[in-house]
């Protein structure tokens, strides 16, 4: 692929050498003559200047001198699109292999794929070029769209919806009953779940991750969200557009997430609040409470950014503050020492009174 070719399908501008072939992609120090990298952190602008690379992606408005660049809005999103044309995703061969189990009233389209030893229960539909692979079971009325991919031993539960384009990784559950139980005594009595998952359009969720039914209506993940491997979204929790949970992060069950929230590794939040639009949750962060949209939260329990950080520098101090303290009470005298600092394990002769 020549680079104009290649800066025409991303949406970028040449400048150099428009006629070069470019046959691959690769990071700067790996880069050799053939392939295309990117410039996204300008902290990086030397080792692209001096990179092995035929072709590097780099922003609007940077110079590179002797350089074939093709100047984007945002070279790591073109790079991304531009690893996508060298490397698609392998072509499925539609069709129902023989070793599939399929319920009454299924509705699968022509185009559709089904690999081995997928079972469907009862009234499945399942949309145009959509893939199930190896050892799927989708539940009774479950629908997916159009362009889905599952991959292999994914589960959806009965009733679960999945809107457009979803991809959805291996060891996926979706729909799973919620963590439900009332106390009576010293039993714990089973809530039903009755509810679905419904997933909306353009949504990937990776490996071995849950999401669990909801109680009476729906667990909803929003349009464009990506949810990564061996994340827990509980029942009843209601996600906006473009959200991103990360590994190991947990949504308790009635939370709601505005659009853009994002929840750091590991990070979680209790059940039953509302964090507003582009919330940011830092890593192993514990969100016990609601934040209004924009908030950036640490700590746990997590508290603004700015306040973590500025009790995180205190706490730093705390031994330097507790010495001036002890040596502030010794000159004083002892009538003046509280109790607590007389038992901190250093009575007024050890500290030098």
């Amino acid at each position: 692929m020549k680079v104009r070719d290649l800066a025409g399908r991303i949406g970028g501008e040449v400048s150099g050498d428009p006629d070069m072939e470019i046959l691959g992609a690769a990071t700067l120090d790996r880069a050799t003559g053939t392939d295309v990298s990117f410039l996204g952190n300008p902290k990086y602008r030397e080792q692209a200047r001096l990179s092995g690379a035929g072709a590097i992606l780099v922003p609007k408005g940077e110079h590179m001198p002797g350089r074939t660049v093709v100047l984007c809005a945002n070279p790591y999103a073109a790079f991304a699109r531009t690893l996508a044309l060298f490397h698609p995703a392998p072509a499925a061969v539609p069709g129902v292999h023989p070793t599939v189990v399929m319920g009454e009233g299924c509705e699968v389209h022509e185009s559709a794929t089904l690999e081995a030893y997928v079972v469907l229960g009862d009234r499945v539909i399942i949309g145009s070029g959509s893939v199930i692979e190896a050892g799927g079971r989708l539940g009774d009325g479950a629908r997916i769209g159009t362009d889905c991919r599952l991959h292999p031993n994914v589960v959806l539960y009965p009733q679960t919806v999945l809107g457009d384009r979803v991809i959805l990784h291996a060891g996926c559950v979706l729909g799973s009953d919620g963590f439900g139980y009332a106390q009576d005594k010293d039993t714990h009595v089973k809530v039903p779940q009755i509810g679905r998952v419904v997933v909306e359009s353009d949504v990937e969720i990776g490996a071995n991750t849950a999401v669990d039914r909801g109680t009476l209506d729906e667990t909803r993940i929003g349009r464009g969200s990506k949810v990564d491997n061996l994340v827990q979204i509980a029942h009843n929790v209601t996600t906006g557009p473009s959200c991103l949970l990360v590994a190991q992060s947990g949504i308790s069950g009635s939370t709601r997430l505005g659009a853009g929230v994002i929840f750091a590794g590991q990070s979680g939040a209790v059940g039953h609040i509302e964090l507003g639009d582009g919330v940011r949750v830092g890593a192993k962060s514990a969100v016990t409470k609601g934040f209004p949209s924009g908030s950036f939260v640490t700590g746990h329990p997590a508290k603004e950014h700015k306040l973590w950080l500025r009790e995180r520098a205190l706490a730093g101090r705390l031994e330097e503050i507790l010495k001036r303290l002890a040596d502030l009470e010794c000159r004083l005298g002892p009538e003046h020492a509280r109790g607590d600092a007389r038992d901190r394990g250093k009575g007024a002769e050890d500290d030098g009174c």
